[in-house]
């Protein structure tokens, strides 16, 4: 027990080690934005064919794509901002511009000067007609929450100040948002190694007997101390975590109350099957993880084989789905496809992964909603996309002969989808996790 101890403390002091102070996070995170801007957001708008993207927000009512733009030290943007990218492929000109009082960071440059032209909307017109752009992309989606960040106050009063000839020329950004949210760069993935890493770690701790006590501890309190957990590293959360427990005399609940209700305060027992769905915010992306523990019983000293075997099938189904990813198919396509399979091989599948990156349930390909097993209009039409990163997010339903009864097996993991194909981030869960005490 005290080998036990002292490989979980050194565990827990390595995964803080990790995690930087707060100035080199600020260093960091604008080091991957400058990098965003000068490697990433041409490309997007060339292959978007917008020449111009307005983005525009006012203190403490952001636009979820300004907020990914600002640097560390702006927590909110300031007063109205209005964030102008022009790309003139042909003259190889980028520019970045603020029209506001302030160099937005060291990125974008402030071009109004209010003592010279004091109406901020005029200023935003002026520099349109200097570059003349053929289209001018604004944040309007009807479909993408994300990438609909103008609000109906900033787009009327932008409407009424532009004169016809340049209102004509207003288009949805809504490709160049999605693109912008949904790819990564090399830096990004470097650091979202580390993010995941940090994940599995606490997980792994919390499904330790350092916590869990059988007999004693229940499962709102493992919840809490994974919530204390993140706060105690400098960290956040972007949703609050779940773990809820299967048992051999219980009867399977439905997949919404492991998610919504749960287990709010049940007494973990020898012999529980534990799911947990648990996730962490650091520099500007968000990881999403559910893994399974069982709590031994007397005399046990591994996880029995037939829990094992039912992991197995989540692992198949993990395989078959990814198995699909190919550039330029539908979240729809794949979805049906790894269903029909996953059927065939005797499996009962169910699958629900969404975009993970600046944001939780972030834009880009929908492949499936645990309430949408035929496909999700729209979102699961937009086709799967290089340097992606995805919560590879399913289920599969098994029956246990020993416990005379179907169990769920529950999976979620941060995958990267790139010109290589696919590959977790940071490995999978590949065996549930056995809790000794």
């Amino acid at each position: 027990m005290k080998i036990l101890i002292f490989l979980f403390l050194i565990v827990s002091l390595t995964t803080i080690a990790q995690i930087l102070p707060e100035r080199e996070r600020a260093l960091l995170k604008d080091e991957i934005i400058a990098d965003r801007f000068e490697n990433l957001l041409p490309e997007l708008m060339d292959n978007a064919q917008i020449d111009m993207w307005l983005v525009i927000s006012r203190e403490y009512n952001e636009d979820p794509v300004m907020r990914t733009m600002l640097p560390a030290t702006w927590l909110n943007a300031r007063r109205r901002t209005i964030l102008v990218f022009y790309r003139n492929k042909n003259g190889n000109i980028f520019e970045k511009l603020a029209v506001a009082r302030y160099d937005v960071g060291e990125n974008i440059t402030s071009a109004w000067d209010k003592e010279k032209q004091p109406d901020q909307w005029a200023r935003l017109v002026e520099i349109i007609e200097e570059r003349n752009p053929s289209t001018i992309g604004i944040n309007i989606s009807e479909h993408f929450g994300i990438a609909d960040g103008l609000v109906a106050t900033d787009y009327a009063e932008l409407k009424e100040a532009l004169p016809a000839n340049l209102e004509s020329k207003l288009v949805s950004a809504e490709k160049l948002a999605i693109g912008w949210i949904e790819t990564r760069t090399q830096k990004e993935m470097e650091l979202y190694h580390t993010l995941v890493e940090v994940t599995h770690k606490i997980i792994d701790e919390a499904f330790s007997n350092e916590v869990i006590t059988p007999g004693k501890t229940t499962t709102d309190e493992v919840v809490w101390w994974m919530r204390q957990k993140v706060t105690d590293m400098g960290l956040e959360t972007w949703f609050h975590p779940t773990v809820d427990i299967q048992r051999s005399e219980e009867v399977l609940r439905s997949h919404i109350y492991s998610f919504t209700k749960g287990d709010k305060d049940k007494v973990i027992l020898p012999g529980d099957l534990l799911h947990c769905d648990f996730g962490i915010t650091y520099i500007g992306l968000n990881t999403d993880c559910q893994q399974h523990a069982y709590v031994l019983t007397n005399g046990e000293t591994k996880v029995p084989g037939f829990l094992e075997e039912a992991f197995a099938e989540g692992n198949r189904l993990q395989d078959i789905f990814t198995g699909y990813f190919e550039a330029g198919r539908t979240g729809n396509e794949i979805l049906s496809k790894s269903l029909k399979q996953g059927r065939a091989e005797g499996l009962r599948p169910a699958i629900y992964t969404h975009p993970l990156g600046n944001y939780g349930h972030s834009s880009g390909t929908t492949f499936g909603m645990w309430d949408s097993q035929r496909g999700v209009p729209v979102n699961g039409d937009y086709p799967l996309h290089y340097n992606t990163v995805y919560a590879i997010e399913l289920n599969t339903t098994v029956t246990l002969e020993p416990w005379k009864k179907d169990v769920r097996i529950m999976l979620e993991e941060a995958g990267f989808y790139g010109k290589d194909g696919f590959r977790y981030v940071n490995g999978r869960q590949e065996a549930i996790k056995p809790i000794s005490w």
